[in-house]
């Protein structure tokens, strides 16, 4: 018996078979082995596209979350889990008193007190100083009088030296901690400055350490490239006052930032007057914009890599309308030997998702093997979205199902008087 030109004789006697009876679907799925084993280079070459779409989709998604996470990690070395309060303004009733109603230390102890889960706080108490550079230069510099846990609430990295310490603060020792910029200006190094003596309003001052904030801020915070940090109980000598500009509190954990905000805002509006403003201030709603923003990137960015699908599922109907074209006297002797038009347009249909899928599929384990190998053989921890899998493999099936639909109901469509006739 004549066959198509392309396909095995053994391939052939078995669609012949098949066309007898009903079809099961595992049937189904041995005919349509069957068709890509006579054409492996065509099918091949038809399923790249699905392969590089897929791939593209995993990928994206991953360099979407890995960006979110850098961006996350960059904003919370600012300050892990950090409360900054800070006062407003406000007068007394009826606008007659004009006097300040200022943060003090012991507002700082009453919130340590009332609010659970702090595990850290520093009061910062500013003022600004005339400081002799050498060389008759003289530079206005700003000095913050903090407290030792400072350090840890605001994440400042010491480059040389050390930072003050509790002995340091009770005993009123006169030491400072500087930024890179003044150690070099002042003594040509950050290193060199480690020891040395300055005056802050004629009163001598041992340099024991520089620092700098662990990620650039560009001026968006207390502190500026000039800044000299003192403790908080020297600082008061020269200012004579019990207020402070900000007052920083570290919680325990992210989830008790939003929570414990409020409640410190609630325990100093309750040791201050009604009218006067304080402001907490938590990294969490910059965080969530963040987020957002990331989340948007991503979802465009993937938009755009299903378009690589949708491309490769125009290069499956094309392929598999070419099939219909090649295998149009097989599909007439089918119909002839009693194949209904359901069983042709299924036959079709499945080998159109069976390119698409097995597409994904290579496409997925491609796109997850760089990841994969980043965490498995380096230190660096690359976020894996198994979401993202699962919209390549539906993305896929819907393509193959979209696509393979023309073909599938040409093929069923076909007259078997006609296509017995086909040359």
């Amino acid at each position: 018996m004549p066959h198509q030109a392309g396909h095995n004789p053994a391939s052939f006697e078995r669609t012949l078979a098949s066309a007898r009876t009903t079809m099961l679907f595992s049937e189904v799925v041995a005919l349509a082995v069957d068709s890509f084993r006579a054409s492996k280079v065509r099918f091949l070459l038809t399923m790249l596209g699905m392969v590089i779409g897929s791939a593209s989709i995993i990928l994206v998604v991953t360099i979407g979350l890995t960006g979110r996470q850098y961006a996350t990690n960059l904003i919370q070395s600012i300050g892990p889990n950090e409360v900054e309060l800070e006062y407003l303004g406000g007068t007394s009733v009826g606008g007659t008193d004009n006097t300040q109603d200022f943060l003090t230390i012991d507002d700082m102890h009453a919130v340590q007190q009332q609010v659970p889960g702090i595990v850290a706080a520093s009061p910062v108490l500013d003022m600004h100083d005339s400081i002799s550079m050498g060389g008759g230069v003289v530079r206005d510099t700003l000095v913050l009088g903090v407290m030792p846990q400072y350090k840890a609430v605001r994440n400042l990295k010491v480059l040389s030296g050390r930072f003050f310490d509790d002995e340091d603060e009770s005993t009123h020792t006169k030491v400072a901690v500087v930024t890179v910029p003044f150690a070099k200006s002042m003594f040509g190094s950050a290193s060199a400055a480690v020891g040395r003596t300055f005056s802050i309003s004629g009163i001598p001052f041992v340099i024991i350490g520089t620092f700098k904030e662990s990620v650039e801020t560009f001026g968006q915070t207390e502190i500026d490239e000039q800044t000299i940090l003192i403790p908080y109980q020297v600082a008061r000598y020269f200012t004579g006052s019990n207020a402070v500009k900000q007052i920083y509190f570290s919680m325990a954990t992210a989830s008790e930032v939003i929570p414990a905000s409020k409640q410190i805002v609630d325990v100093v509006h309750s040791r201050h007057r009604a009218s006067s403003v304080y402001r907490a201030q938590n990294l969490t709603q910059v965080l969530n914009v963040m987020a957002r923003i990331a989340t948007g990137l991503t979802i465009v960015l993937t938009l755009a890599a299903a378009i690589t699908l949708i491309v490769s599922g125009v290069g499956i109907m094309n392929s598999m309308l070419a099939n219909v074209q090649a295998r149009i006297k097989e599909i007439g002797i089918r119909k002839a030997l009693g194949a209904t038009s359901r069983e042709i347009r299924m036959q079709f249909l499945v080998e159109a998702i069976s390119i698409s899928l097995a597409g994904g599929v290579i496409g997925v384990f491609a796109g997850l093997a760089i990841p994969v190998s980043v965490n498995f053989f380096t230190e660096y921890k690359i976020p894996i979205s198994y979401l993202s899998v699962v919209i390549a493999l539906g993305t896929s099936v819907l393509v193959g199902v979209i696509f393979g639909t023309l073909p599938a109901n040409r093929a069923a469509r076909l007259d078997p008087v006609e296509t017995l006739k086909y040359e």
